[in-house]
């Protein structure tokens, strides 16, 4: 499996990640993945080459973390570990957000459960509009002056987010962070707009989650005559799960029927083809990658040795683009002669 470079960090991950918001089984949309199955997953991915893992303290209120910790007993040497913190952790009023307080602690908590003395990559898990910047990158700064964490990213951020904490770092002389999590798929693409065009002019990697949107790219789901979505009983946007929302129907299935098209011809999935058009995209590093089963886990393991062809991510590009919204429209028609490589992950596209 290819190993890409972390941004402008001398970390080298792989481009599959294995995700583990399936593990313990608190999050019932990702699945119920327990010790044995989470030790057959992992000893799968690594096989595949894959060397990163990603959790976090809020996946089952920390039991994803105790598997991982658990199951990775006796190679952690081989595997880089990401964790993330933010989110609820206990009833108090300390116990959530970007403080000083909580990012401490949150981080030795992480490290007891998943028996290490050090996390590769510490995540701030969303953003904290009542903390300042400054005091998260000064605890953020602490952990990594004392080895508790090697590298710091952030997810789910917009770019005035992440652009305010870079520039707080760098007058201040904290640690930076080196990547963003973030969603980004066919059927949701509005990372393009800013946060891909700020990792490349930024220098940070960028890891994708739920690159399936939820399963609506893995080729299950069709539109019912009603033109609601359908799917296999069970499938979890046809209960209460309404992660990711789908906001345009119409470009959802007609790019499904592209997905559909190229994998039958590939005599592939259409998770595959989705997974693979990931990896062509401009600053993504990897794409995190969970299943409920194992044949799941194998057929997206796989995605990282499939190569579409220049016609086929046309293909994809055409029926999954996104108009262009303010001040984008502007700049295409007025600025075009002017646009830098960090413009040009956007409006390469449209040209």
């Amino acid at each position: 499996m290819e190993q890409r470079a972390l941004g402008r960090s001398g970390l080298t991950v792989s481009t599959m990640t294995m995700g583990t918001a399936s593990f313990g089984g608190g999050l019932a949309a990702f699945g119920d993945t327990q010790l044995d199955g989470a030790q057959r997953q992992l000893a799968m991915a690594k096989d595949a080459g894959v060397t990163l893992v990603d959790t976090a303290d809020a996946y089952s209120t920390g039991l994803s973390e105790e598997i991982v910790g658990e199951a990775l007993a006796g190679q952690r040497d081989d595997w880089l570990i990401a964790t993330k913190v933010r989110f609820p952790m206990g009833d108090g009023p300390n116990d959530r957000g970007l403080s000083r307080h909580h990012v401490i602690s949150g981080c030795e908590a992480s490290l007891r459960r998943l028996r290490t003395d050090h996390i590769d990559l510490y995540q701030l898990h969303e953003w904290d509009g009542q903390t300042p910047v400054e005091e998260t990158l000064a605890a953020l700064t602490r952990l990594v002056d004392s080895g508790k964490v090697r590298y710091v990213g952030v997810s789910n951020f917009s770019a005035w987010h992440l652009m305010k904490m870079l520039s707080a770092a760098e007058r201040d002389r904290y640690v930076k962070p080196v990547a963003q999590q973030i969603y980004y798929t066919l059927e949701s693409r509005e990372a393009e707009n800013e946060l891909l065009p700020a990792a490349a002019d930024q220098g940070l990697g960028v890891l994708v989650w739920s690159p399936l949107a939820g399963g609506l790219l893995s080729g299950k789901y069709t539109r019912g005559a009603d033109g609601t979505v359908q799917g296999p009983k069970g499938s979890r946007h046809l209960g209460d799960w309404h992660e990711p929302p789908i906001n345009t129907p119409d470009r959802l299935f007609a790019t499904i029927d592209v997905l559909r098209e190229i994998a039958d011809g590939r005599g592939v999935s259409g998770a595959q083809v989705a997974l693979a058009w990931l990896l062509t995209r401009p600053t993504v590093t990897s794409v995190i990658v969970g299943a409920r089963t194992d044949e799941q886990l194998a057929d997206n393991l796989a995605a990282a040795s499939l190569e579409l062809s220049a016609d086929e991510v046309a293909a994809l590009e055409r029926v999954s683009r996104q108009p262009l919204q303010y001040p984008y429209w502007h700049q295409a028609m007025t600025a075009s002669d002017r646009l830098g490589p960090a413009d040009q992950v956007l409006h390469a596209n449209h040209t």
